[in-house]
């Protein structure tokens, strides 16, 4: 199976920077140019965290699990762009975010 829908809702599992226990939360991810994006307001969360320290991720989505690698998207205008495809149409979309890009394996 493969990820087609834009903007779904999967689990995010990553590995502790301090305990090395894997993670999961349940967050808003959007699918553009073939690569999965996670983005939050401030890089302060222990997922955001997790996936820079350890970027070897997993994805749970529907009845499948995806392995792939998280890197920092550094990008100014790649942030803005996932922002507006997460939040369409919301005045949220415009603020400044930080972002997660993971390449599936």
């Amino acid at each position: 199976m493969k990820i087609s829908e834009e903007l779904f809702r999967p689990i995010l599992i990553t590995r502790g920077r301090k305990t090395g226990k894997e993670h999961g939360v349940m967050l808003r991810a959007v699918n553009h140019n073939g690569k999965i994006y996670f983005s939050r307001h401030r890089p302060d969360g222990d997922w955001f965290q997790n996936a820079i320290a350890n970027p070897q991720v997993k994805i749970q989505y529907k009845d499948s699990t995806f392995t792939g690698q998280a890197k920092l998207v550094e990008d100014e205008e790649l942030n803005r762009k996932i922002s507006e495809l997460k939040y369409p149409g919301e005045e949220r979309a415009k603020e400044k975010r930080v972002t997660i890009e993971v390449t599936l394996d």
